[in-house]
């Protein structure tokens, strides 16, 4: 067996309407699970209600889940709107999802997995860093295993040493533009263009490939000596909860299933309006969109 994965943070956003399934780890591992893969969540939850309510949660989305109970609460955002409708997020530290074990399971599932996709947030603790390390170097040495970094700078939870330690580890990047100004002003390269950013991160991690959202302007995926253009298509709105999770897992699917990187690219943009054009990060996708 092959298996996907999604390892990090697992939580509830606490909106004004109530609370929410977060957490991009599960939004990807679902989306790349409805292009017919074997998808995996990987987290921890408390020993308290909120974790019982995320597996309740994952088991009516269908999407196997491997969720270490610890000693720590299951983790909250506190999303609040301001004057202007602009949400303000408060995520709890210290929870679950911060103190991910490394169990023999874990080892055993990384062992038989194909493409992982992690993210700096689960990063800011030392625990659950060291498992998402430990997970990705126990994972096959095949030439063909996406091992996929979402950057997902969040407020103040991210370090150079961490950003660096995960390009050294990773063979695909996701990022979008705002993010991609904060590691040019960490690595000195202000003053030059994006396309040469994302060709100088190629070279110097020697990465398989470079995924580049910019909102509205579009997306770009990059290659070595390669690059594949998307517009962002126009439409009505619900929200932009799981987006971009969307648009990873959907291209990561693609891929997998032996599709171009123009094909995958394609692919993702479209899955990833329509999410934008859903209430929530995991809905279903149109039959049509996974033909693609």
């Amino acid at each position: 067996m092959k298996y996907v994965v999604g390892i990090g943070e697992a939580l509830w956003d606490c909106l004004p309407e109530g609370r929410k399934l977060g957490g991009a780890p599960a939004n990807f591992a679902y989306h790349a699970a409805q292009f017919g893969l074997d998808a995996v969540a990987v987290s921890a939850i408390g020993d308290d209600e909120l974790g019982a309510g995320i597996v309740a949660e994952l088991d009516k989305k269908s999407l196997p889940a491997v969720l270490e109970k610890v000693a720590f609460a299951t983790g909250t955002v506190q999303v609040e709107l301001d004057e202007n409708g602009i949400p303000q997020y408060e995520i709890k530290e210290n929870v679950a999802w911060d103190n991910i074990p490394y169990t023999t399971q874990l080892q055993q599932l990384a062992r038989q997995t194909h493409a992982i996709c992690f993210g700096s947030l689960a990063q800011r603790s030392a625990v659950s860093r060291q498992t998402i390390n430990a997970f990705i170097d126990d994972m096959p040495a095949d030439g063909d295993v996406l091992k996929v970094f979402d950057i997902n700078l969040r407020q103040q939870f991210y370090t150079r040493e961490v950003i660096e330690a995960s390009l050294k580890r990773c063979n695909v990047l996701k990022i979008n533009d705002e993010e991609l100004v904060v590691l040019a002003g960490m690595f000195g390269w202000e003053g030059i263009s994006d396309s040469d950013k994302c060709c100088l991160l190629i070279g110097k991690y020697d990465l398989k490939m470079l995924i580049l959202t910019c909102g509205t302007n579009g997306s770009y995926v990059f290659s070595p000596g390669h690059m594949s253009f998307q517009a962002t298509p126009v439409v009505q709105v619900a929200d932009t909860v799981g987006a971009g999770d969307s648009f990873t897992g959907s291209f990561v699917a693609s891929i997998l299933k032996g599709k171009s990187i123009e094909k995958a690219h394609e692919t993702a943009v479209k899955v990833s309006a329509f999410v934008c054009t859903q209430n929530g990060a995991m809905p279903v996708v149109p039959e049509q969109l996974k033909a693609l």
